[in-house]
């Protein structure tokens, strides 16, 4: 939010190498714009629909509002009523969840299957998905440990 001042060669490059990165304005030079912006001033630029920049302007910054403590009931009022937002998020909307559509859906399934189709749908409890778990978790370091016992054993007896 200041301008940069360009004094040396590599300051200069530096300069050139920040307005490079803006969509040039035919109406200045953003090189110059630069090193001159006043305080509060900045270059903005922003993106358009389609994800293009859009062209540098040349800005005045309004300094953030701030105050140490608790706003009264009206206060809070007024700010929400100014809101841009103000009337779009004051409803309550309950839609149904990714879960709760899966759910759903699998109950509707489940309807249709044929009762013989039913026995090999039987899902598993958390218990048993525990132990299978872990289980496999242990299987897996035990494995391991044997191959490397093996392979280191293998390996000393060949440097013997």
């Amino acid at each position: 939010q200041h301008a940069l001042r360009a004094f040396t060669p590599r300051d200069q490059k530096a300069v050139r190498t920040a307005a490079e990165t803006f969509r040039s304005n035919p109406e200045f030079d953003t090189e110059e714009v630069i090193t001159n912006l006043s305080v509060g001033e900045a270059l903005f630029s922003a993106l358009d629909e389609s994800g293009a920049p859009t062209i540098v302007e040349r800005v005045l910054v309004v300094p953030p509002e701030s105050r140490i403590g608790v706003l009264t009931d009206e206060e809070r009022k007024d700010l929400l009523s100014r809101s841009p937002v103000a009337g779009q998020y004051e409803k309550s909307i309950d839609r149904e969840s990714a879960f709760e559509l899966l759910k759903k859906r699998e109950e509707e399934r489940l309807k249709n299957v044929k009762p013989e189709e039913k026995k090999g749908t039987k899902r598993q409890s958390t218990t048993e998905t525990f132990f299978k778990s872990l289980f496999r978790s242990v299987g897996s370091v035990i494995g391991r440990e044997l191959a490397r016992g093996i392979l280191g054993s293998l390996s000393r007896k060949g440097r013997a």
